[in-house]
């Protein structure tokens, strides 16, 4: 093809331009006129005419990236939880009063606007939300990436609540089109399943399989205040065969589009149900699918500028956020050895050079395992691929550490014990150059735990990376007024370098500013509590204390112990309702897995609750509690800079890092929590006496379960917990079915409390009598959540982002030229 130099119209950014622009678009690219259009019409011509102005920087960096012939990033993750791209969008351009003026010289609210873009249902929590801030850093520090994944039609779910139960609806988030991306018809490539293998001589031959396309979708990720940006590339799978006219033609119509369903399953729906074996296929399906295509795409982009695969290390860095990509491994040794025709050593060491793995849990039985059948049967030749690595990797072991049959079992990619799996995690670590954690703590029990042979093994292959939040989207963007505020003490430069929020501790002991700082978290707490009246009808005073647990339904997360604390209060305020108690708001958020019985119970113990306390007269406004449905980024950028309290309160050990404890700390909450996570890290950052730190360290619970935890001791001596839990028990709560919390009670009582509820209650409720007393003291709890907000310059995802690329993945910044 001819390269030529293309005359087009150069975009500016003023209000006229912009005015003309949307005009423009809502004509020529909706089909609409002022008279037709409706509100979404509107939004969609301002996201196209701000979609134009994306563009052109987006060329301009990926034509320098080839200039220059940059090292890239390929990030694989299963979800990216983006959020809205109209508003990020507007923040990074640097346009978001402009486009509001230009609309309002057309006649439209921007906020209304704002309200109707639905959320990229692209993930499901903070897995998928870190990887969208990664994106967001990546582009705005310059570095040179992709972020690769599934184009899913439905999101994980909907959630709504009916009768106090989490309800499951389709999540259909393109029903209205997305405006935001770029189909790629031209980048597709055939993915395949099933056959098997056939030897020819020292070379292996994949034969017999059935085909599905995978086709690529491109969403722009603009820099904040730059003209770098990178892409995110999504995998929608399309059949191989649209349609069998011979069955049409003899009028079998539900057969002549079989394949071309089943085909596409493949990408319609994020997290099948795997309780079921079919669930669990389409998830192994639904894995490889996505990796194929993304190392189908590493090699033809490389192969653009590159003639042999000498330097394919040099130029490519492949990251797997958790265990859900670890296939591309497997998929990288087959293209190279069996297409490209690598020796296997070679093609095995440039593996090793690129390939590098984020573990996201402590958890032994949260680690992803797949069948050997399952895989034998989908993916024969990547089967014994992973054979041969463990086949090599155990002959390693035995040369370092001698004929030690139990490490061997142990550190085995495939687990012998019973039904025969393969250990996604280990094949990570043994392929990968480095292994991160994503806290100090985590890293540190990593290696001392549930990975401790491999640190044996390869003792300077793991690192700590401690996460981080991108602060344009979880401060500039969600709270303004506090923005505002920061912006007038310190100027804009916080948006890109966290760290100066620091100065802030200059004005703590202001009182104009502490003034104006409360009243800026008060407007939120307005916002969110006008929402409430408007959406719910439930009134709630802004003046409580606003007490939140925002984060996936799981029983280490321990919404149990919240709410049981909640039912503690509820009592203690009827025995004694003339006591001057600190008002509170305890609202709870967040999604059960479909089929996760214990937390969608959890989900109707809680609204139940609800329903008893909100409709007690003799409780009043002393105490509300409220389940916050279809928790998501949207949902989260309205209610977290509303919080005063933060709930963080997992059992040291479990979680390892967090997130939310980040985003809302950043929006001036204060944490209670336990030494969990990145919990330790915000307490060192902001101070011990800016937070409420309860419960039993790590090696407290060792101790503790080493001589025999007995939860049903705890609940016979403690008589609020033990009439608490008996209200669970005998039905208070659940008068029309008085046995539903039966699992619950007993869970914690009698089937060992594995997450520790009632070893940490205590403590917990001894933190609790602290916020309560700390709240009233209007002054003390500002210059807390004025330090917690100062504390934060450490986890911006950028500062995150540029440890990455300098200690893992060894890639410099792009410069982007005018």
């Amino acid at each position: 093809m001819t390269s030529v130099d293309l005359e087009f119209e150069q975009l500016n950014s003023t209000v006229d331009a912009l005015r003309r622009s949307i005009s423009n678009r809502l004509m020529y690219g909706v089909g609409k006129d002022a008279v037709t259009a409706q509100p979404r019409d509107w939004l969609h011509a301002a996201e196209l005419a701000v979609r134009d102005r994306l563009v052109a920087r987006w060329m301009k960096t990926t034509r320098q990236q080839y200039e220059q012939d940059v090292k890239r990033v390929y990030y694989l993750s299963m979800e990216f939880l983006i959020g809205r791209t109209f508003t990020n969008a507007l923040l990074a351009l640097g346009i978001h009063d402009e486009v509001r003026d230009a609309l309002a010289g057309l006649g439209i609210d921007l906020n209304t606007l704002e309200n109707l873009e639905p959320d990229a249902a692209l993930g499901n929590g903070g897995l998928g939300r870190l990887a969208a801030c990664f994106l967001d850093s990546m582009a705005t520090v310059g570095i040179p990436g992709f972020g690769y994944g599934i184009r899913y039609e439905y999101g994980m779910f909907r959630q709504t609540i009916v009768d106090g139960n989490q309800v499951e609806t389709p999540d259909y988030w393109l029903r209205a089109g997305n405006p935001w991306e770029f189909p790629r018809p031209e980048v597709n490539y055939v993915i395949h399943f099933g056959g098997s293998t056939v030897r020819h001589g020292d070379r292996t031959e994949w034969i017999d399989t059935e085909h599905v396309n995978a086709m690529a979708y491109d969403t722009v990720i603009p820099g904040f205040a730059t003209t770098a940006t990178n892409t995110l590339r999504l995998w929608s799978a399309r059949a191989t065969d649209e349609f069998d006219l011979s069955a049409f033609n003899q009028g079998d119509y539900r057969r002549s589009v079989e394949a071309k369903n089943t085909s596409e399953h493949v990408s319609r729906l994020l997290y099948p149900d795997d309780s079921t074996q079919a669930g669990r296929e389409l998830r192994l399906r639904q894995e490889y699918f996505f990796v194929s295509a993304t190392m189908q795409d590493l090699i033809r982009r490389y192969q653009r500028t590159h003639t042999h695969f000498g330097r394919l290390a040099e130029k490519v860095a492949v990251h797997l956020n958790d265990t859900h990509p670890v296939l591309a491994i497997p998929e990288l040794m087959r293209l190279l050895v069996d297409t490209h025709h690598l020796p296997w050593d070679k093609a095995w060491k440039l593996v090793q050079q690129m390939f590098s793995y984020t573990n996201h849990t402590l958890m032994p039985e949260a680690l992803e395992t797949w069948d050997v059948e399952m895989l034998s049967r989908l993916l024969p030749r990547h089967l014994e691929i992973i054979f041969d690595i463990n086949a090599d990797f155990l002959k390693q072991v035995g040369e370092k550490f001698g004929r030690d049959v139990d490490l061997i079992r142990r550190i085995s990619l495939v687990d012998e014990y019973g039904q025969r799996r393969v250990r996604m995690a280990h094949l990570a670590i043994v392929a990968s150059h480095t292994v991160n954690g994503v806290s100090k703590l985590h890293s540190q029990l990593m290696t001392q735990n549930i990975f401790a042979d491999f640190a044996r093994m390869y003792p300077d292959r793991f690192t700590n990376v401690t996460n981080g939040i991108t602060p344009r989207r979880w401060l500039s963007q969600a709270s303004p007024k506090l923005s505002s505020l920061i912006d007038e003490r310190l100027g804009p430069r916080w948006r890109t370098d966290l760290f100066e929020l620091g100065r802030l501790r200059e004005w703590r002991d202001d009182p104009e500013f502490s003034k104006a700082f409360h009243d800026a978290k008060f407007a939120s707490k307005v916002r969110l509590a006008a929402r409430a009246k408007l959406e719910t009808g439930a009134i709630i005073d802004p003046n409580a204390l606003f007490d939140l647990q925002v984060k996936r339904i799981h029983e280490y997360k321990r919404q149990l112990l919240n709410i049981l604390h909640v039912i503690v209060r509820y009592n203690r305020i009827r025995e004694a309702p003339e006591k001057a108690w600190t008002p509170r708001v305890v609202m709870f958020a967040g999604k059960a897995a479909s089929a996760y019985k214990m937390a969608k119970t959890i989900i109707k113990l809680i609204n139940d609750v609800a329903e008893k306390v909100n409709n007690d007269p003799l409780i009043g406004d002393r105490l509300k509690v409220g389940f916050i449905p279809n928790y998501g980024v949207s949902v989260a950028e309205l209610i977290i800079p509303a919080a005063d309290l933060s709930q963080q309160i997992s059992m040291a050990g479990t979680e390892a890092s967090g997130t939310g404890n980040m985003k809302l700390a950043l929006n001036g909450a204060l944490t209670i929590g336990t030494l969990d996570g990145a919990n330790i890290e915000i307490c060192d950052a902001v101070g011990r006496e800016n937070m409420f730190i309860f419960g039993h360290s790590t090696e407290e619970i060792d101790a503790l379960r080493a001589t025999g935890y007995r939860p049903r001791r705890i609940y016979e001596e403690n008589p609020e917990l033990k009439l608490a839990l008996d209200q669970i028990r005998l039905g208070h709560f659940s008068p029309d079915q008085p046995h539903r919390f039966y699992d619950i009670f007993h869970t914690l009582v009698d089937w060992g409390d594995h997450y520790m509820v009632l070893a940490d209650f205590e403590s917990f409720d001894k933190a609790q009598a602290d916020v309560d007393a700390k709240f009233l003291d209007k002054e003390a709890w500002t210059r807390s959540a004025i330090e917690n907000v100062a504390g934060m310059g450490i986890f911006s995802s950028d500062r995150t982002i540029a440890e990455y690329a300098k200690h893992i993945w060894h890639v410099e910044p792009l410069s982007v030229t005018s």
